[in-house]
């Protein structure tokens, strides 16, 4: 990259629970075949960054996280070196300056990626947010100037219409949610839809479950401004997780002629929600379960799994096609829905701790870090 920087700002996490560290770290002077290197406009901060902040992964996820490292996963850039990549995953030739969002690297030859086809489980996987800041290439999470995109990453030019921090959230928590009804399959009119949670995932699912022919959405969550969200994005009811579990169970029953959901969606990532979602599914009902990356086990009883006869789908992540459908979803929408409603405030990289902050005492619904003027 002709002219380019030795060094870049990145936010380090240095130790668990323990505030971020901005630091200078080494840009990468040259590219594996296959990789570039981008310039970050946006990265916004995921729930699963909460996680990852307080503990190393479960080991049922088979990542392996080695401390220091650049945390984040969710951006978006402009592609400061391209290295030998011509095209995109679609075939569009790219140029430095492009707009992108990117997959993890995945090998393209393992049993999950050809057989399988569910290159998602790849066990060669190669994640953001993971590798330690000490060894090349260095730049391999996303609260950073710049961010070292692997060989095998799959690449999506990003469209004219779709602002910078809708792309970034477009590159995981969209992506997660189209992946997951991807897995679901086509909804079975009449279905009545129960979405957990109202952060990211829970917004995200909400809006996707109305548009795709829902006969009626419920989104249970909090705060009350979130759930506010909900109803603007496609929630005919909403109710709040503050009132007590019997009570929203309750009215629930109320809503669905006592029979309970078709379908439960859980995206709120939170311990309780698993066991609760089971109750509130009828019998004969699926469970989708997005938001379980959490390192915290739960009760339940598998004879309501039997005796209910539900389908309980989980969905890990996304494929490439994923963050396509994803970007295309948000420019398709951008006129029915208020997409900034969900990113109200911008933080610098060297305010990182205070966004982090706003996001674990819910004031904000996703923050977002920028980068530049």
């Amino acid at each position: 990259m002709p002219n380019a920087p030795r060094t870049c700002k990145a936010a380090l996490l240095k130790a668990y629970r323990q505030p971020l560290a901005v630091e200078d770290v080494p840009l990468p002077q040259e590219l594996e075949p296959g990789a570039m290197l981008v310039k970050n406009d946006a990265s916004s901060i995921c729930g699963s960054d909460m996680h990852a902040w307080e503990n190393p992964p479960p080991a049922s996820m088979g990542i392996a996280v080695t401390l220091p490292v650049v945390p984040g996963h969710e951006m978006m850039g402009r592609i400061a070196d391209l290295g030998t990549v011509k095209t995109d995953s679609l075939g569009r030739p790219l140029k430095e300056g492009d707009r992108i969002i990117w997959s993890p690297g995945v090998c393209g030859r393992c049993f999950w990626c050809t057989v399988a086809k569910r290159p998602s489980l790849c066990p060669n996987r190669r994640y953001f947010g993971v590798s330690s800041v000490k060894n090349y290439p260095y730049l391999t999470g996303a609260f950073a100037e710049y961010t070292y995109v692997f060989p095998g990453c799959g690449l999506v030019k990003v469209p004219d219409a779709v602002k910078d921090h809708w792309a970034s959230a477009a590159s995981c928590a969209l992506r997660s949610v189209v992946h997951a009804f991807e897995r679901l399959g086509t909804l079975r009119e009449p279905e009545i839809v129960i979405v957990q949670g109202a952060g990211p995932i829970g917004l995200f699912a909400t809006a996707m479950a109305a548009r795709s022919g829902a006969a009626k959405v419920i989104t249970i969550g909090a705060p009350a401004d979130r759930l506010e969200v909900a109803k603007k994005w496609g929630a005919d009811y909403t109710i709040s997780v503050d009132v007590p579990h019997a009570q929203r169970v309750e009215q629930v029953r109320a809503l669905t002629d006592g029979l309970g959901a078709d379908l439960v969606i859980e995206g709120s990532g939170a311990r309780t929600a698993f066991t609760e979602g089971i109750e509130l599914v009828r019998r004969g009902g699926r469970y989708l379960v997005i938001g379980q990356v959490g390192p915290d086990a739960v009760t339940f009883l598998p004879a309501n799994v039997v005796g209910k006869e539900l389908d309980i789908i989980g969905s890990l992540s996304g494929n490439v096609s994923d963050y396509y459908k994803a970007l295309c979803f948000l420019e398709n929408n951008r006129e029915r829905y208020d997409f900034d409603a969900m990113f109200p405030n911008r933080y610098r990289l060297g305010d990182i701790d205070k966004a982090f902050v706003a996001m674990h005492e819910l004031r904000d619904i996703k923050p977002v870090i920028v980068y530049g003027n």
